[in-house]
């Protein structure tokens, strides 16, 4: 019996669909406005960026619908990702990322994340959290 799941990453897209990244991103965003700890650096970043949380919200959405496997629309319209570049000017500490992957794991299971896509979605939050540590 293999252990290689049945789904690769760039497979997720036609998993979840469009929706399906939109109900993530929004659970996400949803507990990251009402976080002592997220929220006011996210409105913060959001307020130096002169965007809205909801655009944030898309941004990402976009991004992971990418990643994922879906269309190359990010890409598109802001180019390669540069997540640790993008995210430099922020101070992110342990307990930042740490608080940012409980809070995904929340918004995966407030949006009913297929079990399989959780399977490889998870290791790549923790993955990136922990790449986006810069103090």
């Amino acid at each position: 019996m293999s252990s290689k799941p049945p789904f690769s990453e760039s497979q997720l897209f036609s998993l979840m669909g469009e929706e399906g990244f939109a109900r993530l991103t929004a659970a996400f965003y949803r507990l990251v406005a009402a976080d002592a700890l997220l929220g006011p650096m996210y409105r913060d970043a959001v307020a130096a960026s002169g965007e809205t949380m909801a655009e944030a919200e898309h941004k990402l959405r976009g991004f992971l619908i990418y990643r994922f496997g879906g269309p190359d629309t990010y890409v598109q319209t802001r180019g390669h990702p540069r997540l640790r570049a993008r995210h430099m000017p922020f101070k992110i500490d342990p307990p930042a990322a740490d608080r940012w992957m409980q809070l995904m794991e929340s918004a995966l299971a407030e949006a009913a994340v297929p079990i399989e896509a959780v399977t490889l979605l998870r290791p790549y939050f923790r993955s990136t959290a922990d790449m986006m540590v810069n103090s």
